[in-house]
């Protein structure tokens, strides 16, 4: 039997700090409700109901004004609860898919429409099966022509053998949650050397949010800004940051999302670096027609 979820923080804090107009939160999910949006039968997970009503007051709360919802593996390919929530954002929300590998040219095209800018696979061992790096390679092409990225998630235990195999592919990448390091491990340790490697081809952004899942220090997460600090302050320009509401899979320390939002005085501090990180960055990846 699947463990219970825990449930996302019921009251989260008012930012001390004000974020930059057009702030975008650039992970995060919608889960369900289950009763409209089942969950898939095969998921290793069940998460408590995350609808978008919910995510639209957290997003008002917190200061942010756009946002990339991100497919989780616990609604499998059915995209369907992104999308609505998308729909219902008029433009300030875009998604990132996870399709099967016979997906058809006009399923792809329908995402298009539907706001979906790139596709996301899982090397993670808690979340079941490797994504099959053949069908990787034919999602890939089939997406390239559309513009999109794709977006990597995987145990840092991983990074070794997936790397070379990430470096083939020819397509812009965006690696989750810090290469999911351990941050007890320190900045020297292999995994962050690894990181650091695939960011200095400049296909690779990364996300630097998922503090509270590379702590092992706990609240207020401290131990994770020295990793994120170095990447936003070397990579400044293929950086990205959000909230990963409603934090799946989080066993202790369910984060308060306005306390996240408080890290990034820490996280980038220098001049321009918040402004970069939250709103051009995004808007170049995401939102390259409103660009003047």
């Amino acid at each position: 039997m699947q463990p219970a979820a825990l449930p996302f923080h019921p009251s989260p804090k008012t930012p001390d700090i004000a974020l930059p107009a057009g702030a975008c939160d650039a992970h995060c999910h919608v889960f369900g409700p289950a009763a409209r949006f089942p969950f898939a039968p095969q998921r290793t997970y069940t998460p408590v109901d995350a609808p978008k009503e919910t995510l639209f007051a957290l997003h008002g709360k917190l200061g942010i004004d756009r946002s990339v919802l991100v497919q989780a593996s616990c609604h499998g390919t059915d995209n369907s609860a992104m999308l609505d929530m998308i729909a219902a954002g008029e433009g300030r929300y875009r998604g990132i898919a996870m399709v099967k590998a016979d997906v058809t040219p006009a399923e792809l095209a329908a995402l298009h429409e539907g706001g979906v800018r790139g596709v996301r696979f899982n090397f993670v061992a808690h979340l079941g099966e490797d994504a099959d790096i053949d069908a990787v390679r034919t999602i890939v092409s089939k997406i390239a022509p559309l513009g999109w990225h794709a977006v990597v998630h995987f145990d840092a235990v991983k990074l070794e053998t997936l790397a070379p195999v990430l470096k083939e592919i020819p397509l812009t990448m965006v690696i989750d949650h810090m290469g999911r390091v351990d941050a007890s491990k320190g900045l020297d340790q292999p995994a962050f050397a690894m990181l650091l490697d695939l960011m200095a081809d400049e296909r690779f952004w990364v996300k630097v949010c998922g503090a509270e899942r590379i702590s092992r220090a706990g609240p207020p997460f401290h131990d994770a800004v020295p990793f994120a600090r170095t990447l936003v302050e070397r990579f400044p320009d293929r950086v990205l940051w959000g909230t990963d509401w409603p934090h799946p899979n989080i066993k202790v320390h369910m984060p308060d999302d306005g306390a996240l939002v408080d890290l990034l005085a820490l996280i980038a501090p220098g001049p321009g670096h918040l402004h970069k990180l939250l709103v051009d960055n995004p808007t170049r990846l995401y939102w390259p027609e409103t660009i003047v």
